[in-house]
């Protein structure tokens, strides 16, 4: 099923929230060998947030 522009940008703000979970968790000391795990989540939602930008200039 197609998605609309409304709703990817939508679902982008979504992602971009949830980075900050992220960063919360980072900062977490006993994460232990989960942080390896977080922090190639990270990467991945800025490439994919990058990404979206690059796709979509016009976006916010």
């Amino acid at each position: 099923m197609p998605m609309d522009a409304q709703t990817l940008q939508e679902r982008i703000d979504s992602v971009r929230q949830k980075r900050g979970k992220l960063i919360e968790l980072l900062e977490k000391p006993d994460l232990g060998t989960l942080r390896i795990d977080v922090n190639q989540a990270l990467e991945e939602l800025d490439d994919l947030v990058d990404e979206y930008q690059r796709t979509f200039p016009d976006a916010k």
